[in-house]
């Protein structure tokens, strides 16, 4: 059976070269991992701290498949009334302009890989719930 060639080759990217970047909330370190190399999906890591929680936001058109690597966190959705623990292992689809937020209540970390459905990460800060977007 005939195929089209690779586009590209396969793409590494070492944990040892990850560093804070893309867009960022209040007690929320993002990292670019795998960002503009190809179509359709990027993979970043997000970082809580202990007893943060990020700002109100959403992805615009990105659908987001989060990964929870390590700690405990929470996804908080719905003007703030619905609650997504996710313990390691866990995953969760966080649809397209669903405005939420990351939530560590712990004394650890919490650690998610994240992928979404965009060549570039898009986050959209808004003002509260069902709030303005923030300029950057």
């Amino acid at each position: 059976m005939s195929h089209p060639e690779p586009s590209q080759p396969v793409h590494l990217t070492k944990a040892s070269t990850i560093q804070p970047s893309g867009g960022q909330t209040e007690g929320m370190i993002r990292s670019n991992a795998i960002v503009d190399k190809c179509d359709g999906i990027c993979a970043t890591s997000m970082l809580a701290k202990p007893h943060t929680a990020s700002a109100v936001h959403h992805h615009g058109e990105q659908d987001t498949i989060v990964y929870a690597v390590k700690g405990r966190g929470t996804v908080v959705s719905e003007g703030g009334s619905k609650r997504v623990d996710l313990e390691p292992g866990d995953y969760a689809l966080i649809p397209a302009f669903m405005e939420h937020q990351e939530v560590n209540d712990g004394d650890e970390d919490v650690v998610w890989t994240i992928v979404r459905s965009g060549r570039i990460p898009d986050v959209v800060n808004l003002t509260g719930w069902n709030g303005e977007p923030i300029k950057a």
